[in-house]
């Protein structure tokens, strides 16, 4: 039985008198699509959803949610919705600045190191239901972990159902050499994701410290960056790229700060990048990272909606 958004909204406000779990509701929906012409575009989620604090930990059936709403069928997902749902302390996920950010860490760390791991299968078993797969899990902080909570995250992201890890990209190269043999103990890719003073360079060292060390590139970065197109490096690297952050952003000139700005009015090739592996059937999500500045009288799910759909023009066409 499939049901419109609509009918939807009222049998979520009827859950408690009908008895049904969120994920009975999440799994009568119809399922939602967005791979087309075989290239699977996602959503960098929940940081796609909200700013600020919120950005790391809206939970995560409130994250699904929006995700169905906006018919995505494949995200990567930070790690905080997945651990508030396994039952981590909401102070220490949400962190915080300065000696309270050290606090939370370190009651996170504790708590991580006596949680199941597994349990994230949770969270997967309700995404997958729903028709959402979650392909990435992005862990803040990665480079501070201890051993075992390292052997945790790893667990935890497979738990989730993911084929790779994400994490920021360290500009010195250590930290790609301290995560890269738990990337190779546990047979996951890690991409590492970059901004605009990332070059070229740092990714592909990145990439041979480890076998399954790997790139999340961001293309619109990469051209604020001054680097140019990215196509003739990820022609040539395409199998250690883990998947793609897609946004509109300008070339850096005369100190502008290369801006972000709506899909198709920056320099950022999303269209070529799109075709190039949509034409080469690479297995590299396209995921959505929304950030430029929300137009008046707009919101942020209505301009995710257009730039889905420039998405999904570019590559039908």
């Amino acid at each position: 039985m499939e049901f419109t958004r609509r009918e939807l909204g009222k049998l979520m406000l009827a859950v408690p008198a009908a008895g049904l779990l969120p994920r009975d509701v999440f799994a009568a929906q119809a399922k939602p699509n967005s791979k087309w012409a075989g290239v699977q575009v996602g959503l960098n989620v929940p940081y796609n959803f909200n700013s600020g604090p919120l950005a790391r930990t809206l939970p995560a059936d409130e994250t699904l949610q929006k995700t169905l709403q906006l018919g995505i069928s494949a995200v990567e997902m930070r790690s905080q919705p997945i651990e508030l749902a396994m039952g981590a302390p909401a102070a220490a996920i949400a962190g915080g600045r300065g000696e309270a950010a050290k606090v939370a860490a370190a009651s996170l760390r504790e708590w991580r190191l006596k949680a199941d791991p597994k349990k994230a299968g949770d969270v997967r078993k309700k995404y997958e239901d729903a028709g959402v797969k979650i392909e990435i899990v992005k862990f803040d902080g990665i480079y501070d972990f201890t051993d075992p909570e390292m052997d945790y995250a790893f667990l935890l992201a497979k738990a989730a159902g993911a084929k790779a890890i994400s994490c920021e990209l360290d500009l010195t190269g250590k930290g790609q050499k301290r995560v890269g043999p738990f990337a190779d103990k546990h047979q996951l890719m890690v991409g590492y994701h970059g901004h605009a003073k990332t070059t070229p360079e740092m990714y592909a060292s990145a990439a041979a410290d480890a076998k399954y060390n790997g790139m999340n590139i961001d293309i619109g970065h990469w051209v604020a960056g001054n680097f140019g197109s990215p196509i003739e490096f990820m022609k040539k690297h395409h199998a250690k790229i883990t998947h793609i952050h897609v946004k509109d952003r300008k070339k850096d000139e005369a100190g502008g700060g290369g801006q972000n700005v709506p899909f198709g009015q920056g320099d950022t090739p999303v269209v070529d990048v799109l075709r190039l592996i949509r034409d080469n059937k690479w297995p590299i999500q396209a995921t959505i990272e929304f950030e430029y500045p929300v137009p008046a009288g707009s919101d942020r799910m209505a301009e995710m909606t257009k730039a889905l759909q420039f998405c999904k023009d570019a590559l039908l066409k």
